[in-house]
């Protein structure tokens, strides 16, 4: 799949990036040595005086599928759209497009180390990506950090946001009114630098799988190793820094209320991720990352919410448990959709 190679019409797309090599001499900035599960693009943006390169792959549904709406799709901050692989799959099959970003800074995507990162500037890339591609409106799906991103697109552009998908979002609590200090992005540079493989497996399987551990996860501790052995290691650190930095001080909690598209919150009841919990003052270690009290709270607070549990799941569900995922995605998906139509 991922060897394709596609000729846009689109004049802002610059370029598709070739499939990865398959013995590659050296990892950079772009995730050159990880292949993606489908044909990366490239759509070039012009954003803070920085000519930068936003990756993206899009599917469409089968020649005998009618497309029935456009599903997007937002990764979390230790991750890329890489992982969105099966989900996409599913939702091809229904008859869904899907559009699956890695936002400015990550994967494949341009790494901007002089760029001010904010939620809204991210929205406004993934909004511009939307209309390059000809999309009006759209079911918008996001996981961890991408849940407090599409939080923040759905409350900038609601025309645009069919319904909202929350999987797993951080950001259903502000980490500063609880206790855990701000910590400067120079500190939280330090923090990249010293990441090893054994540090990104032992951090994923505590926070993310309960402990436990399956082979299908090793490839999303090698995504974030393969930075680390970049000679432009310094680089990715800078500005996953200043991501942290972005996710500590633009909380999103107390803005639910203004959400007034269906919303469908999937919440993995064993997960318990909360940035910076180690910082915190020790009485106030274990009230963090409550995700069922959590998933619980917000879904009261906006209109429209679906909350759906999954007991014994954690940060992760579209990977650990994606039958159980998927299954509530598809049905709620389906009772949101109208008549959307693309060119």
């Amino acid at each position: 799949m991922g060897g394709a190679i596609l000729f846009l019409a689109q004049a802002a797309v610059s370029r598709v990036l070739p499939p990865s090599p398959a013995n590659p001499t050296a990892d950079g900035l772009r995730l050159e040595s990880f292949a993606y599960p489908f044909p990366a693009q490239l759509l070039k943006v012009t954003s803070q005086q920085q000519e930068l390169e936003m990756a993206f792959m899009e599917l469409k549904p089968p020649p005998e599928t009618k497309e029935i709406g456009v599903v997007l799709l937002l990764h979390g901050k230790n991750f890329s759209g890489a992982y969105w692989e099966q989900t996409a799959i599913s939702l091809r099959r229904t008859g869904y497009r899907v559009i699956i970003p890695d936002q400015i800074g990550f994967g494949k995507s341009s790494k901007p180390t002089g760029y001010q990162f904010s939620f809204h500037q991210l929205a406004t890339h993934t909004l511009e990506l939307l209309r390059n591609r000809g999309v009006t409106r759209a079911h918008v799906v996001g996981h961890s950090m991408g849940g407090m991103l599409a939080t923040r697109f759905a409350l900038m552009f609601p025309a645009f946001t069919r319904s909202l998908t929350l999987v797993n979002p951080i950001g259903l609590e502000d980490w500063s009114a609880k206790g855990v200090p701000y910590r400067t992005a120079d500190a939280l540079f330090q923090d990249e630098l010293q990441q090893t493989a054994e540090k990104i497996r032992a951090y994923q399987q505590n926070n993310y799988y309960g402990g436990g551990w399956r082979p299908d996860y090793d490839r999303w501790v090698e995504m974030p190793v393969t930075f680390t052995r970049s000679a432009e290691h310094a680089r990715v650190a800078w500005v996953q820094a200043l991501i942290s930095e972005m996710i500590y001080t633009q909380p999103v909690v107390y803005e639910f209320n203004q959400l007034k598209m269906p919303t469908l919150l999937i919440i993995g009841q064993r997960d318990r991720t909360a940035p910076g919990r180690e910082l915190a003052p020790e009485a106030m270690r274990k009230a963090l990352g409550n995700y069922p009290e959590l998933g619980s709270k917000i879904a009261a607070t906006i209109p429209q919410a679906k909350l759906v549990p999954l007991d014994g799941v954690g940060h992760v569900p579209h990977i650990e448990a994606f039958s159980r995922f998927i299954t509530p995605l598809q049905e709620f998906l389906g009772s949101a959709s109208d008549d959307v139509t693309t060119p």
